[in-house]
Protein backbone atom coordinates (compact mmCIF):
# COMPACT_ATOMS: atom_id res chain seq x y z
CA UNK A 1 0.00 0.00 0.00
CA UNK A 2 1.12 3.64 -0.98
CA UNK A 3 0.71 5.92 1.44
CA UNK A 4 1.16 9.39 0.82
CA UNK A 5 1.59 11.70 3.83
CA UNK A 6 0.64 15.74 3.10
CA UNK A 7 2.42 18.39 5.00
CA UNK A 8 -0.53 19.16 7.22
CA UNK A 9 -0.09 15.51 8.54
CA UNK A 10 -3.04 13.70 6.71
CA UNK A 11 -2.15 10.55 4.76
CA UNK A 12 -4.01 10.28 1.41
CA UNK A 13 -3.79 6.43 -0.10
CA UNK A 14 -5.78 3.59 -1.45
CA UNK A 15 -8.09 1.60 1.00
CA UNK A 16 -6.34 -1.89 1.09
CA UNK A 17 -7.08 -4.44 4.19
CA UNK A 18 -3.20 -4.92 4.84
CA UNK A 19 -3.24 -2.46 7.31
CA UNK A 20 -5.88 -1.12 9.79
CA UNK A 21 -5.61 2.55 9.00
CA UNK A 22 -7.65 3.06 12.39
CA UNK A 23 -4.25 2.48 14.33
CA UNK A 24 -3.24 5.69 12.53
CA UNK A 25 -5.86 8.40 13.51
CA UNK A 26 -9.09 9.26 12.25
CA UNK A 27 -10.40 7.88 9.15
CA UNK A 28 -12.27 8.59 6.43
CA UNK A 29 -13.02 6.43 3.37
CA UNK A 30 -14.42 7.40 0.01
CA UNK A 31 -15.19 5.80 -3.11
CA UNK A 32 -12.66 6.92 -6.46
CA UNK A 33 -14.39 5.15 -8.93
CA UNK A 34 -16.91 2.17 -10.31
CA UNK A 35 -15.71 -0.59 -12.10
CA UNK A 36 -19.20 -1.77 -13.64
CA UNK A 37 -20.27 -4.39 -16.58
CA UNK A 38 -21.75 -2.30 -19.64
CA UNK A 39 -23.14 -4.64 -22.28
CA UNK A 40 -20.54 -7.20 -22.43
CA UNK A 41 -17.46 -5.52 -21.67
CA UNK A 42 -16.31 -4.11 -18.27
CA UNK A 43 -15.22 -0.59 -17.56
CA UNK A 44 -13.53 2.12 -14.67
CA UNK A 45 -15.53 4.89 -14.12
CA UNK A 46 -12.96 7.15 -12.29
CA UNK A 47 -15.47 10.86 -12.36
CA UNK A 48 -16.03 10.47 -8.69
CA UNK A 49 -12.49 11.92 -8.91
CA UNK A 50 -12.60 13.94 -11.67
CA UNK A 51 -10.89 11.18 -13.67
CA UNK A 52 -11.77 8.90 -17.06
CA UNK A 53 -13.57 6.61 -18.26
CA UNK A 54 -11.34 3.60 -18.75
CA UNK A 55 -11.98 0.93 -20.85
CA UNK A 56 -13.62 -1.48 -22.75
CA UNK A 57 -11.87 -4.52 -20.90
CA UNK A 58 -12.93 -8.14 -21.60
CA UNK A 59 -12.99 -9.18 -18.24
CA UNK A 60 -13.56 -7.18 -14.45
CA UNK A 61 -9.77 -8.00 -13.54
CA UNK A 62 -8.42 -6.38 -16.28
CA UNK A 63 -10.67 -3.14 -15.37
CA UNK A 64 -10.07 -3.01 -12.08
CA UNK A 65 -6.28 -3.19 -12.74
CA UNK A 66 -6.67 0.23 -14.89
CA UNK A 67 -7.90 1.58 -12.21
CA UNK A 68 -5.45 0.72 -9.51
CA UNK A 69 -2.81 2.18 -12.20
CA UNK A 70 -4.34 5.25 -12.63
CA UNK A 71 -5.23 5.55 -9.28
CA UNK A 72 -1.80 4.96 -8.13
CA UNK A 73 0.00 7.19 -11.07
CA UNK A 74 -2.24 10.38 -10.10
CA UNK A 75 -2.68 9.94 -6.12
CA UNK A 76 -0.14 12.67 -5.64
CA UNK A 77 -2.05 15.20 -7.73
CA UNK A 78 -5.50 14.00 -5.94
CA UNK A 79 -3.82 14.23 -2.54
CA UNK A 80 -3.00 17.64 -3.16
CA UNK A 81 -6.62 18.49 -4.97
CA UNK A 82 -5.23 18.86 -8.30
CA UNK A 83 -7.46 15.92 -10.10
CA UNK A 84 -11.04 16.73 -9.01
CA UNK A 85 -12.71 19.07 -6.65
CA UNK A 86 -11.74 18.16 -3.60
CA UNK A 87 -8.94 17.06 -1.59
CA UNK A 88 -8.00 12.86 -1.57
CA UNK A 89 -11.78 12.35 -2.68
CA UNK A 90 -13.04 8.59 -2.92
CA UNK A 91 -9.52 7.64 -0.79
CA UNK A 92 -8.67 6.95 2.29
CA UNK A 93 -7.65 9.62 4.48
CA UNK A 94 -5.87 9.26 7.59
CA UNK A 95 -5.72 12.39 9.81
Amino acid sequence: MDLLVLPDGTGCCIYDVQLDLRQLGDVSIRRASHVEPVGDHWQADLSPVGGPLLGPYQRRSEALAAEYRWLIEHLAQLALGQVGSVACPGMSTVA
